[in-house]
């Protein structure tokens, strides 16, 4: 959650950390603000709403300067207004932006108002301002006054900070909450997120926990948390940068559900070959695989999804006990270790605060080894992992989760496949597994072609309140997934539920104002589940049916029926997600509703 830019250069850097905000501005977009530092001193613009805003600001009345700080506001502490956004103030001499949540900040903020100190906003950041001022009364460098402060802060945190009379350098510093350098010629940078930058340099610096950052045009010099000075590895970012934009498309949401053909394809890449996974993907320690008993899986929100239908899978085919686990809930509990268990994170940032609060308590448990499915190899899970599985879905700007959920769900696949191989999986059953991934591309694909259809489907959810969604075995998690797509783009009020629970309350809900979208793949549990369609039907139920044509279902009555390719029934699970996208996608189109960047929400959960 949250944005921050800061930029230090030989030029006008007004434009840099604008263009850096709107870069970052699926971090949040509550509001936004600019504090540039320059000869007369520290100047800023803040506006409530989305970067355009403040840019608007600018159009007015521009701000110009060699150094300056930038940040947009996902709201924690206090209402999206003017004095609540970024930059905070302490005088007219000192101005701050923060990322984080701090946990003391009523004790210190008592503390501060008994010193004098006037505050402005209902943020807990401002605490941290007045806390670096009331430091420098005691030492006049800023560095060492951060250093000082930081040491009194409890919670998690990104901060940059700027001072008068002092514009050539700038403090930034981490505990908790991403952080990035970036690194160019005779100008340096920092931001939340190497996209933020890739309009002005293509290298990077990752902060490690702790470390405090001094930034000027020459230099960049980092301490750690014990305050010496280190040497951090410079890295090149190597990511389209046509992640960017939109192309052809209208939303970077519809770019991002087109473009899982060619993600899966790039997930599997390497990690198969005709008849087998390959378990040197894993990397130097794979030989992890033979010796795992079980597995706990800890995610959030979408990833939470994806670790559920992989439990069906590893127990399927490995025939191993396996437990999926939401983040928030793993960390405040006492935790059970069998024997030989293997831990799982997954995630998509990999900065998602809960889910590398959980990895860091797992690492002090007696877990054989930890394992991070993640998208961005950069990241901090992935850094602090032991092993790790890159899904290749390339930077997914669109708040709601598409191409990131199924190249999880791909390597999930071949996950579940390595360890099953391990633990009696025959070489026929193996390879059968394997040339089905080989297809999933091409069935993907084919799914899509129903977006037509499901774009007229969609025009009869234009006013609708509420929807039920169902589904039976892994069907069930893909459910859960498609009423949060709903609900995340369009705000309809969506459940879901594993179709043999209906009967036991959710059918108390159903009336002819009540859509339930049901998936129906062609196993042994068809039979099953179409008794539940007719508890629906009898009670005028309006169904929407997900299935494949070998179900014998169709159009008729109050039942819409939309055709899903026939897949092997590994499959089914990635497949169906895809109608599933493109209803809640078009839904939200028809409503109005903001696509890339649904109300109160952002994409990178990096507060708890």
């Amino acid at each position: 959650m949250c944005g921050i830019v800061g930029a230090v250069a030989r030029r006008n850097v007004a434009k840099i950390l604008l263009e850096g905000l709107s870069r970052l501005e699926y971090r949040g977009y509550d509001s936004s603000g600019v504090a540039i530092n320059n000869d007369q001193g520290v100047y800023s613009h803040r506006a409530v709403g989305k970067v355009q805003a403040l840019r608007d600001k600018f159009e007015e009345q521009p701000l110009d300067g060699k150094m300056g700080i930038a940040h947009t506001r996902w709201a924690t502490h206090g209402k999206p207004t003017e004095a609540n956004a970024h930059p905070h103030f302490s005088g007219d001499d000192l101005a701050l932006v923060h990322n984080g949540i701090i946990e003391n900040h009523e004790p210190l903020r008592r503390e501060l108002k008994e010193k004098g100190y006037q505050f402005n906003s209902e943020t807990d950041t401002e605490v941290i301002v007045h806390l670096i001022h009331d430091a420098l009364k005691t030492d006049s460098d800023l560095l060492k006054a951060v250093q000082a402060s930081l040491g009194r802060l409890e919670g998690a945190f990104a901060i940059g900070v700027v001072q008068k009379d002092d514009n050539e350098r700038f403090i930034a510093a981490r505990k908790g909450s991403p952080l990035v350098v970036g690194v160019g010629i005779e100008e340096n940078f920092v931001a939340s997120d190497q996209l933020a930058l890739l309009h002005v340099t293509d290298q990077f610096i990752f902060l490690e926990e702790g470390d405090v950052v001094e930034v000027t045009r020459d230099a960049v010099t980092i301490y750690d948390e014990q305050g010496k000075v280190q040497e951090r590895p410079v890295s090149v970012f190597n990511h389209n940068v046509d992640a960017t934009d939109k192309g052809e498309f209208r939303h970077y949401m519809m770019k991002e559900i087109y473009e899982q053909p060619k993600v899966i394809s790039a997930c599997l890449e390497g990690r198969i070959s005709d008849t087998k996974v390959l378990t040197s993907c894993f990397g130097a320690e794979s030989d992890f695989l033979k010796k795992v008993e079980n597995i706990h899986i800890v995610a959030c929100g979408t990833s939470y999804h994806a670790g559920m239908v992989a439990k069906y899978w590893i127990e399927e085919l490995a025939g191993l006990p396996c437990s999926v686990e939401v983040a928030s809930e793993y960390r405040y509990r006492k935790v059970a270790v069998p024997k030989n268990t293997l831990f799982l994170t997954l995630s998509q940032s990999g900065e998602t605060a809960d889910t590398l609060a959980a990895l860091r308590m797992a690492k002090e448990l007696d877990y054989l080894t930890t394992l991070a499915i993640c998208n961005v190899p950069s990241s901090t899970l992935v850094r602090e992992s032991a092993l790790t599985l890159l899904t290749n879905a390339g930077a997914e700007i669109g708040v709601a989760s598409t191409k990131a959920f199924t190249t999880q769900l791909t390597a999930l696949l071949i996950t579940s496949v390595a360890i099953a191989v391990e633990n009696g999986l025959s070489a026929e059953k193996e390879a059968e597994l394997v040339q089905a991934m080989r297809s999933l591309p091409a069935h993907v694909d084919t799914a899509l072609s129903q977006d037509n259809h499901i774009k007229q489907i969609a025009d009869k959810f234009a006013n609708k309140h509420n929807a039920l969604f169902l589904g039976r075995g892994a069907m069930f998690p893909i459910a859960l997934e498609g009423s949060l797509k709903l609900k995340e783009i369009s705000y309809i009020h969506a459940e879901a539920y594993p179709a043999g629970e209906l009967k036991h309350g959710p059918l108390a809900l159903v009336d002819e104002d009540m859509p339930i979208i049901t998936l129906v793949p062609h196993n042994d549990m068809l039979d099953k589940i179409k008794s539940n369609l007719q508890e629906v039907t009898a009670r005028g139920g309006e169904l929407y049916v997900f299935a494949d044509k070998d179900t014998d279902l169709h159009n008729e009555g109050n039942v819409t029926f939309s055709e899903v390719p026939k897949v092997e029934a590994i499959l089914e699970p990635i497949v169906h997600t895809i109608p599933l996208q493109l209803l809640s996608y078009h839904v939200a189109v028809v409503k109005g509703t903001d696509v890339d960047q649904p109300r109160n929400l952002a994409k990178s959960v990096t507060v708890e």
